[in-house]
């Protein structure tokens, strides 16, 4: 008759302790590691203070009412090239027809979730009443198009669409 001996280590005290110590360590680790990433990753906040956004709310307002009092028609091209570079014609007419000159139009393309990857536009007028922008680098995926026109000494055209660059 043979006998069986049990050879398992018993758990003692200082088994709990190292494993429990390991344990955490582990959690406390990939926590800090998912703080420190998201930290180095987040693009930052969209406004320095609620307050002050919310009191130029009633300007934007005003100065979409009239944008739309105004009638411009303003049509847009925008394409990328294989070079990686973006091309914007930007043809303006009044209420009209008939061609707006002399403005400074601006632009910029904007990522929907990272806004270190935004590319400013430089447009130019071309000619009557059409205008030329470049971007450098533009990476393919979603952009926000945002346009705006300025005269007078003041902001006259805004607008923001979503467009896809392949």
């Amino acid at each position: 008759m043979t006998t069986k001996t049990n050879s398992a280590r018993p758990i003692t005290g200082r088994f709990v302790l190292i494993t429990t110590v390991c344990f955490f360590s582990v959690v406390i680790g990939v926590n800090l590691l998912m703080a420190r990433l998201a930290i180095a990753t987040l693009p930052g906040t969209e406004v320095d203070s609620a307050y002050s956004a919310s009191l130029a709310y009633e300007k934007e307002i005003q100065a979409a009412h009239e944008q739309n009092a105004r009638g411009w028609k303003v049509g847009v091209h925008l394409e990328r090239q294989p070079d990686g570079n973006a091309t914007l014609i930007l043809d303006a007419r009044d209420s009209a027809g008939a061609p707006l000159t002399g403005l400074v139009f601006s632009g910029q393309l904007e990522r929907p979730t990272d806004r270190r990857a935004d590319r400013p536009l430089h447009v130019v007028e071309d000619s009557r009443g059409s205008y030329r922008g470049t971007a450098q680098s533009v990476a393919p995926g979603q952009w926000d198009l945002v346009i705006q026109a300025d005269g007078e000494g003041k902001r006259l055209f805004l607008s923001h669409n979503r467009v896809v660059l392949n």
